[in-house]
């Protein structure tokens, strides 16, 4: 989904790395990932596709009947699905940035 919208991942996170051990770094930056994991993204692309739907298809069905309808369900639903996605992903980054900084890493984005 980061083609839909500018979005940073858990790769591009930079820490200071002076007097840092990069394999214990490493280490830890893949437990911080593996907490990211659990956020829910894929439930929240869904809900926001459902959402989007929803809201859309409204939208086309007052301005447009039943195709308006139908045209303003899809529109919806991809917005609000790329929309979750940025979500999820931006929680994603946060989780592991906040587990770095807690193990005393000082994150620089």
């Amino acid at each position: 989904m980061c083609l839909l919208s500018a979005c940073t991942t858990t790769d591009e996170i930079i820490i200071d790395q002076k007097g840092v051990n990069m394999n214990a770094y490493n280490q830890d930056l893949a437990e911080c990932r593996t907490y990211a994991s659990e956020v829910k993204t894929n439930e929240k692309t869904a809900k926001g596709a459902g959402s989007g739907a929803v809201v859309g298809g409204l939208i086309g069905a007052i301005t447009g009947g039943v195709e308006g309808a139908a045209r303003g369900a899809g529109v919806g639903a991809v917005g609000g699905g790329a929309r979750g996605a940025s979500e999820g992903e931006r929680s994603e980054v946060e989780v592991v940035k906040r587990c770095l900084g807690g193990r005393g890493y000082r994150v620089l984005n």
